[in-house]
């Protein structure tokens, strides 16, 4: 498992794909992949010397790549809109819409520019509110969005009496509700998509566990080293016990752009701790509708964003 893994993509020539926290880790192995595949690659990042050295890396990997940065940070609704009202103007199509970025625990409770609890905000509302405002772009090239969800979905619940765990906060359950909901809207994403003969696709997938950034010393987290998780994480890959980036990131990119996937399908490593990627089943908080459904009515409520008629 320590090897480069390459998941096998159609030509994708043409094909215009939007990747959100590209500028590292997994991220960027999505990115180099479909820009090898032919994909005209579009990095939304938060930080433009981060995304540019991303990007630079991808055109030295991959000569004649077509890589572009624009900036986007999803702890803000307004950032949120700017790039979504810059590439509507702009008026191409998205083909791949790969909803990747994400927040992991931060040392204490900390929130969005908008007051929501930052984890939730940032891994899913504001991937909502991007999904919802470029939505003419996906209608129109019939596009196949992915959401990257993680295993603490598993076991994970949303606290509906207080989504953003105001009265009693905890790290690990706000992080586990955040990732939860990002597989609800990618479902009900689907539901509606079909019902509504947008032409969009839905798809879910997961990394496993590997030692990405999420755990990563991040300073304006407020964690100042890697966290313990991260360096027995780093310890098991390089054990060939757990995955790498490079194996995390193949899920994604099958349900992004592989052959064998449609819709409303969930990908993963075949182990869930690490190995080739896989079509794996719906976990049990995955599969409640009537959540996905009421989930995405409170995200518009929250957000503001909602469906234009």
């Amino acid at each position: 498992m320590g090897r480069e893994t390459h998941t096998s993509l159609p030509d994708l020539t043409g094909k215009v794909a939007v990747v959100t926290g590209a500028s590292d880790g997994i991220g960027t192995v999505i990115a180099t992949q479909l820009a090898r595949s032919g994909a005209e690659v579009v990095m939304p990042v938060r930080s433009a010397a981060k995304g540019e050295r991303a990007a630079e890396s991808i055109r030295t990997a991959v000569p004649g790549a077509q890589i572009s940065t624009r900036t986007l940070d999803l702890s803000s609704l307004n950032s949120v809109a700017a790039l979504a009202s810059e590439l509507v103007s702009e008026g191409r199509s998205i083909d791949i819409l790969v909803n990747n970025a994400g927040v992991m625990q931060p040392p204490e409770r900390q929130v969005t520019r908008d007051g929501f609890e930052l984890q939730f905000g940032t891994n899913h509302l504001g991937h909502f509110a991007l999904t919802l405002g470029l939505l003419p772009l996906l209608r129109k090239g019939g596009a196949r969005v992915t959401h990257q969800t993680s295993i603490a979905a598993r076991s994970a619940t949303i606290n509906w009496d207080d989504l953003d765990w105001e009265r009693s906060y905890d790290v690990m359950k706000a992080y586990s509700q955040s990732k939860l909901a990002v597989a609800l809207f990618a479902r009900e994403l689907e539901a509606r998509s079909r019902a509504g003969g947008w032409g969009i696709t839905s798809n879910i997938a997961h990394p496993g566990i590997s030692p990405t950034n999420l755990l990563a010393a991040q300073p304006g987290l407020g964690r100042p080293k890697d966290s313990a998780g991260r360096r027995l994480i780093g310890v098991l890959a390089r054990l060939g016990i757990a995955g790498t980036v490079d194996s995390a990131a193949q899920p994604g990119l099958v349900a992004a752009a592989g052959s064998d996937a449609g819709g409303d399908q969930f990908f993963g490593p075949k182990r869930v701790i690490g190995g080739p990627p896989t079509e794996v089943g719906m976990w049990k908080p995955m599969r409640r509708m009537d959540d996905a459904r009421r989930l995405w009515d409170a995200s518009e409520h929250l957000t503001g964003v909602r469906l234009s008629s």
